[in-house]
């Protein structure tokens, strides 16, 4: 099953979660929905600035950065994509994302750390892996489901606040239904987003892999980051954990990651997926390129 079947059963089962909440004459619905898809609306067209700016990135012309920019566009070519922004992140974490409502719109972002500890083949898989995103139109999606989730949550809150304070009575248990509505609605949207990000990234993985031409080195480039990353702390992420999926690799600390509610799948998957991808083909070189790193 691919990732786009995979991502559209999901967005299939939310919207039937929804449409559950809906069918069941929740009053004030629609008003929700409304108001949970303008807010999403609002933010598809202004994430990619917000994001950046939350994250202290810094935009680089090629006068700045001529090795990096030059990657990426060889990258972007091959991908048969236009050229993003390249933007770099003033943090030792090692770890990039991409953002974009499309691939017209789009930007690449990497941080101080990736440049020191990736050898250049390594660094050309994970810009391949983000490039892939952009590629694939998972700004899109996720935002489809951020907004579907949005509803969810907000017709558990509704339902829990006319169960309490005098809504109808249509024999769906008053008061604890409300509860249990208002606790496990919005949980179980966020599982589902969760669960639409892992697909994501096993075919960001497998796509960037294509692009770049080595599996090995995105694999070998997912080990360095992954042990690197609990080892450091990316401030401006932990003061926005919500953009923690955007990630090649969840930034945020160690301690406050949890195997149910991760936003990524097991680096370990990742890895043997792609190995399996580059079995039979000559190994990536190890370049240090202009980066440094073994």
């Amino acid at each position: 099953m691919t990732g786009n079947i995979r991502t559209f059963i999901l967005m299939a089962a939310m919207t039937a979660l929804g449409m559950g909440w809906l069918l069941g004459g929740q009053g004030g619905a629609v008003i929700a929905l409304v108001i949970a898809g303008a807010g999403n609306i609002w933010a598809w067209w202004n994430s990619d600035k917000a994001v950046l700016r939350q994250q202290g990135a810094v935009e680089v012309s090629r006068n700045q950065a001529p090795e990096l920019v030059d990657m990426v566009a060889a990258l972007a070519q091959r991908a048969n994509l236009p050229m993003p922004r390249v933007y770099v992140l003033a943090t030792e974490q090692p770890n990039a994302f991409a953002t974009g409502r499309n691939p017209e719109n789009a930007a690449v972002a990497v941080t101080q750390g990736i440049l020191q500890v990736l050898n250049r083949d390594e660094l050309a898989g994970v810009i391949a892996h983000e490039l892939a995103h952009i590629k694939s139109r998972d700004t899109l999606i996720m935002t489809v489901t951020a907004t579907m989730a949005g509803a969810i949550a907000m017709l558990g809150n509704m339902l829990m606040f006319s169960s309490l304070f005098g809504g109808r009575d249509d024999n769906r248990g008053g008061g604890l239904a409300g509860l249990l509505a208002m606790i496990f609605a919005p949980m179980a949207a966020g599982l589902v987003q969760m669960a639409i990000s892992r697909a994501r990234e096993y075919e960001a993985d497998r796509i960037g892999a294509e692009i770049c031409g080595r599996p090995m080195a995105l694999a070998s480039a997912l080990a360095k980051i992954a042990r690197a990353a609990g080892r450091s702390v990316n401030i401006p992420a932990e003061r926005n954990p919500a953009s923690a999926s955007m990630f090649i690799i969840n930034p945020l600390h160690a301690m406050r990651m949890d195997r149910l509610f991760a936003t990524h799948p097991p680096t370990e998957e990742r890895i043997a997926r792609l190995q399996a991808m580059g079995a039979g083909r000559p190994a990536a070189p190890r370049a240090a390129g202009p980066w440094g790193g073994a």
